[in-house]
């Protein structure tokens, strides 16, 4: 292993084939403070003491838009013959639902909520972005859907001009919901099963089960009130569309389906909130619940080695271990490029790529119906996490914990965006406004590498790309990077941007006066 001139390593490696739930109250603005700030929304100027200043061309007498010196020395995209117009759409914040006293889930402060939504709007923002929670939908009991708290956003959202990026959520957000209060777990009928079997729930080495997702392992096996994992995600995505088909096309424009943790195609290898991991730690495997197990004894015995599939790798260190000095992250011959650690590691990637295979392919089939007519056609959409910690490493080993078989000797990302492509899914990402020197060198982080490594895996294999803010930023550096990755010379497929969240900060005066101009920049 070798120290190259990027701050990374090179490799000898040879590549080789082979509830309950609390909400909290909305934090949105009072309406007397929206009123002013809708009033002056129009007087905001996009060329005085904005995101950017207007500068003449010296190629052609149209104008281009500059940052600061310093800004504007990073980047290759100030023409406008070069902007892709990418529209905006706006997440609500999760502690926008609640229950009225009959057990009804209902929306909160709606009148706040509309006067926010009419400020967002007139900003330029293009739509909103809705999780739709399979926590709420169906809370009581199995395929009893209740639909009244989205019928009722989604009619207010449409009449208001507004478009909507409806994300299905089959996970719960409980330990990652900033204070507890916004909290959405598994529908009660899951988690009493889970009560007396844990193992419908990933596990890591010391047993530990994380609730937010089910484990993958139990997709096809009928312990559900007689249905698979994946039944249960087919029945409330059909459900989902009968009832909203209206709406398609002319108010829901994309339809993100959720494939794990935060709805992200990954294993819960850095658990938030729980004490057991804190960054940037390189996480751990998740695959010790017995469905899972069952599978890699069978994966091994397939292989001719039974005794791979007794266990995990046993030298792959802990949750909040450093990729230095673990073993199985080494180029040793006990580490990941043994003919072992090749094994594991397809088959833990393998089996995470097949789940969100299976799920898109019976969202496509669900949606092919409506994709023939322009009028009705949505785009589908699979979320990925935007692990970007020890990438400056030969093992990328926070990638390999969460399910990315993604190293300096291999692509893990290609694999993702074939499959990706078999069924027309756009690949949303996240950390679209970091940069490498947003972190401590120590920490071998690479977000702008990762972008660019999906940049040219969603080019070979000809998929859009839905951007994602990881961390909320209001301040005209991180706007700018999200304009500038957008926007890049080489992005042409990114077709849409979320961002993450909706809250009171966003309008307050000294974010408001940059976020607007954002917006307008990147949607004209």
């Amino acid at each position: 292993m070798r120290t190259v001139e990027n701050g990374g390593v090179a490799c000898n490696c040879r590549i080789r084939r082979r509830s309950y739930y609390g909400f909290r109250e909305l934090g949105l603005l009072k309406k007397p403070q929206i009123l002013r700030i809708l009033r002056n929304v129009s007087m905001i100027s996009l060329l005085r003491n904005g995101l950017y200043t207007r500068c003449p061309s010296p190629a052609r007498n149209t104008c281009i838009f500059s940052m600061d010196a310093r800004e504007k020395s990073r980047s290759t995209i100030l023409e406008t013959s070069r902007h892709n117009r990418v529209p905006v759409y706006v997440m609500m914040p999760v502690d926008t639902f609640g229950f009225d006293p009959s057990g009804s889930p209902m929306i909160r402060k709606i009148k706040a909520l509309t006067v926010s939504l009419k400020a967002l709007k007139l900003a330029g923002v293009h739509g909103i972005a809705v999780e739709v929670w399979w926590g709420i939908v169906e809370r009581f009991s199995p395929v009893a859907y209740d639909w009244s708290l989205y019928e009722q956003l989604f009619q207010l959202i449409s009449r208001l001009g507004l478009k909507l990026h409806v994300d299905l959520s089959f996970h719960s957000n409980r330990r990652t919901s900033s204070g507890g209060n916004g909290d959405v777990s598994l529908p009660l009928w899951i988690l009493e099963i889970g009560e007396h079997n844990k193992d419908i729930y990933y596990r890591d080495q010391n047993g530990f089960s994380n609730d937010d997702y089910l484990t993958l392992g139990v997709d096809q096996l009928p312990l559900f009130c007689g249905r698979t994992a994946l039944q249960c995600y087919e029945d409330f995505m059909f459900s989902f569309v009968n009832k909203f088909e209206s709406f398609f096309g002319n108010v829901i424009e994309e339809i993100s389906v959720g494939l794990g943790p935060s709805g992200e195609l990954r294993y819960p290898a850095h658990p938030f909130g729980d004490g057991r991991w804190k960054f940037p730690g390189i996480g751990e495997f998740q695959c010790y619940d017995k469905y899972m197990m069952e599978d890699l004894r069978m994966a091994a015995s397939q292989e001719g080695k039974p005794q791979w599939g007794d266990k995990g790798p046993q030298n792959a260190g802990y949750y909040n271990s450093l990729p230095s000095g673990v073993p199985f992250f080494e180029e040793g011959e006990d580490g990941f490029l043994s003919d072992y650690g090749r094994f594991f590691l397809e088959w833990y990637s393998g089996r995470l790529i097949h789940h969100a295979d299976v799920i898109l392919a019976k969202a496509a089939n669900i949606l092919k119906q409506y994709q023939g007519n322009e009028r009705t056609t949505v785009t589908l959409v699979a979320k990925i996490g935007g692990i970007y910690w020890s990438y400056h490493t030969v093992s990328h080993p926070a990638e390999l914990t969460a399910g990315y078989y993604n190293t300096a000797c291999r692509d893990g990302y290609d694999p993702v965006a074939l499959m990706l492509s078999r069924h027309g899914a756009a690949l949303h990402v996240s950390c679209l406004e970091m940069r490498d020197s947003d972190t401590s060198p120590a920490c071998l982080c690479s977000p702008e590498g990762l972008l660019e490594q999906i940049r040219t895996v969603s080019k070979k294999r000809i998929i859009n790309v839905i951007g994602r803010n990881n961390n909320e930023r209001f301040d005209k550096t991180g706007l700018w990077q999200i304009y500038a990755n957008c926007c890049h010379p080489q992005s042409e497929f990114v077709t849409s941007f979320t961002f993450f969240r909706m809250n009171e900060k966003i309008f307050r005066v000294e974010n408001w006066t940059n976020f607007v101009p954002f917006v307008k920049k990147m949607s004209n």
